[in-house]
């Protein structure tokens, strides 16, 4: 099957070429024979024809027409069928169907009524002068036509009150959601059918909904007791010739106890002619007998002719309507196609349909063109897409931090190492202003945007750890004048400490090399001069002695000081080994408990062992100076505001960490540069080395952990002091080839 064929079939724009000519051929044929029977039958009983209307020729001619009737009524309830059959299954373009056959049977509707008049007209005069002779002859025909006339309303209104039934009892939902609905359907039949009156009645008579009709006249309604008698396919049909109206009432199906009434005005002419023609009918009932025969056949070829040009104009129209909503059915077809997205649709076009084949030819280029454009927009989308993978990959793996900047200054583009350095998720990020994001970076994008320097050093504070970042910040590349900014962060931090660091062991390696050598001989000349000397001074012997004393003493605290110098410089490698946390913990605690009496220092560690990899010697000394340096800023706190001095150490397990706190309620750590507390030689206290600390960051860091220094308010609410937190990995740091124990070189 062909792309256009396969189409077609997708959206019903075709139909089986054996149902098509079948129906090319019958409809016509159909309405051809129907009009030559017509005809025949108007020219014989004209009598223009050397054939006369004998009572055997007229039965023929009936049958005929009976016959051609027949075979109109079946294609015009064919096509109606189709017609019903679209709307119920949403066929496109089946309300505009319905709506023109609905317009073109009302049209069709005129000329039957005009011949009507015409075979009307032709009759009385026809009837008058074959009847002119005779004064009884023209009563019976004046009661001939009347009653056909009567017959003809009775037929008529039975009819209509057969398709109003039916189309209320199957539109019921509709008229039970909105009752107002079905007023306006009673006043449109009552419209388009010419009634006086049409009413729904319940079993008591009572009036449930009245077609709006302008008619000033009363109608009577049909007795209670007669209602019961009253089926759904037998309506009640009462010819009143002594008033001017038809009426007839028949049981709705569907609906319990309810009736729909209608009534037909009669021609105000006929009934005073009725009524005096059946005075004289009594007296002329052996002519009338007579005479019934013609003009029964008279009546009856009439509505013959007339319903065969009814029938043939409502097919004519029907079938201009399909010709008309063909070609719209198959671009609405195609059009849903398309709405669907498949742009590969075509509308059949036929040179016959004239502009709509024209209008079918220039949708199919259109179709042809979006299809083009379409598949030009997907190989550009397919680039796109594997340019936009590729860079999200890319910037998902690298380990610097990538912050995209529109030119609005919000954020556009966050990777993962971007998120880590910030603190925040890339879906709290995206969408806000960069000065909101990142506020550190503002003066930086600020001269970048000014053509000044695009790369510089920041320091940034989150989650109570500072970091030092390398910023570089490059402009997009648009020929737009308000373009964005992709900023590139690197954390130094851990370069900008080695450094540091590295610094300062080399400074404390030369303050220990060039203090240490000349201790020991200041030393051995002031105890020599004690014990030479000490016995020939007389005057100021006191002096001289607490002099020696104070040179020994305090050169053995400079050589305090240098060991610890030497220390930090020459820090030895850890030895990892499986060890016991809680011993470790519970060791350092008791140690410190010894030495410091005066503080209450509280252990808070859970039962059984905590298994870790790490260096017992030196997290037992980090432990040491971390507690230590509490007790000291505990010592730091007045008397009088202290209280009891409090130190609280807990060591807990947290998934894949060992984390150690320590809180005290001291004079707890300053707010500025609290993250240079772990440099050396930065220190808050007066006599402090400000090595503590740093020694600590050093053991932690060779573990491959990180210490946090907080207050402690964060933790326990409302209390003074400093909360200090040590995480390292439980599963140790990884281990590299050389595990060997560096010791301490002696200078």
């Amino acid at each position: 099957m062909s792309v256009e064929q396969a189409a077609s079939a997708d959206t019903g724009l075709a139909a089986p070429a054996a149902r098509r000519g079948e129906a090319r051929v019958l409809g016509p044929l159909a309405v051809a024979l129907a009009l030559l029977s017509a005809f025949v039958t108007f020219v014989v009983l004209a009598d223009l024809t050397p054939v006369s209307p004998t009572h055997n020729v007229v039965v023929s001619l009936l049958l005929a027409n009976a016959a051609t009737v027949a075979l109109l009524l079946g294609v015009i309830a064919r096509e109606v069928w189709q017609v019903v059959q679209a709307r119920r299954t949403g066929r496109a373009a089946a309300r505009l169907h319905v709506r023109i056959v609905g317009l073109f049977s009302i049209i069709a509707a005129a000329p039957a009524i005009l011949v009507a008049i015409v075979a009307s007209v032709t009759l009385d005069r026809g009837l008058d002068r074959l009847f002119s002779t005779r004064t009884r002859a023209a009563i019976e025909n004046s009661l001939v036509v009347a009653e056909a006339y009567l017959r003809d309303h009775a037929q008529i209104v039975r009819a209509d009150i057969m398709v109003m039934a039916f189309d209320i009892a199957r539109t019921k939902p509709v008229f039970d959601q909105d009752p107002a609905k079905l007023q306006q359907f009673l006043t449109f039949q009552a419209s388009v059918r010419g009634l006086a009156a049409a009413i729904v009645l319940d079993s008591d008579l009572k009036v449930v909904a009245r077609a709006d009709v302008k008619i000033n006249q009363t109608f009577a309604l049909p007795p209670r007791n007669a209602l019961p008698h009253i089926t759904t396919t037998e309506p009640q049909v009462v010819l009143l010739p002594d008033t001017n109206y038809v009426a007839a009432v028949v049981k709705i199906d569907k609906y319990e106890g309810r009736y729909l009434y209608i009534t037909r005005l009669l021609d105000p002419r006929v009934v005073p002619q009725l009524q005096a023609t059946r005075a004289s009918v009594t007296e002329y009932a052996a002519i009338e007998q007579r005479r019934v025969g013609v003009q029964v056949a008279f009546a009856l070829m009439y509505t013959v002719i007339a319903l065969i040009v009814l029938l043939s104009a409502v097919w004519i129209g029907l079938n201009f309507a399909n010709r008309l909503v063909a070609p719209i059915r198959r671009l609405i077809g195609a059009a849903n196609a398309i709405s669907t997205g498949n742009l590969y649709v075509r509308v059949p076009v036929h040179r016959s349909e004239g502009d709509l084949g024209n209008l079918g030819e220039t949708f199919n280029r259109m179709t042809q063109e979006l299809r083009t454009q379409r598949d030009d927009i997907v190989r550009a989308r397919d680039v796109i897409d594997s340019r936009r993978r590729f860079t999200e990959a890319v910037l998902a793996g690298a380990s610097a931090g990538v912050i995209g900047v529109d030119s609005q200054g919000c954020v556009s583009i966050l990777n993962r190492s971007a998120e880590k350095l910030i603190g925040r998720s890339e879906a709290n990020a995206l969408g806000k202003p960069l000065a909101e994001v990142l506020p550190e970076l503002a003066d930086i994008i600020a001269a970048a945007k000014s053509g000044a320097r695009t790369q510089d050093h920041l320091t940034i504070s989150r989650q109570g750890r500072e970091r030092n970042l390398s910023v570089r910040v490059t402009s997009e590349q648009s020929s737009e004048s308000d373009h964005g900014y992709v900023v590139t962060l690197d954390d130094i931090t851990e370069l900008v400490a080695a450094q540091r660091t590295s610094a300062w062991a080399d400074v404390a390696r030369r303050i220990a090399h060039e203090i240490k050598n000349p201790l020991t001989p200041i030393q051995l000349s002031a105890e020599r001069l004690r014990r030479k000397y000490g016995k020939m001074i007389v005057q100021d012997r006191g002096v001289f002695e607490q002099c020696t004393d104070t040179i020994v003493r305090q050169v053995d605290d400079i050589r305090r000081m240098v060991d610890e110098f030497s220390r930090f410089a020459r820090m030895p490698k850890p030895v990892i080994a499986t060890e016991d946390v809680a011993d470790t913990v519970r060791e350092a605690v008791f140690l410190m408990r010894v030495g410091h009496a005066d503080i209450d220092i509280e252990a808070d560690i859970a039962d059984g062992p905590m298994p870790a990899r790490f260096d017992r010697r030196l997290i037992s000394q980090a432990l040491t100076n971390i507690i230590k340096n509490a007790s000291e800023a505990i010592a730091a706190v007045p008397p009088e505001t202290l209280g009891k001095g409090m130190i609280h150490v807990s060591a807990a397990r947290e998934g894949d960490d060992i984390v150690i706190d320590v809180i005290d309620n001291g004079i707890g750590l300053p707010k500025e540069n609290r993250s240079r507390l772990l440099e050396p030689y930065v220190t808050t206290r007066e006599k402090g080395t400000g090595l503590g600390l740093a020694i600590v960051g050093r053991i932690v860091e060779e573990h491959g952990g990180s210490i946090e220094l907080r207050d402690a308010a964060e933790k326990i609410a409302g209390q003074r002091g400093a909360w200090v937190r040590v995480r390292f990995a439980a599963a140790g740091k990884a281990e590299t080839n050389d595990n060997e124990h560096h010791k301490i070189a002696n200078e």
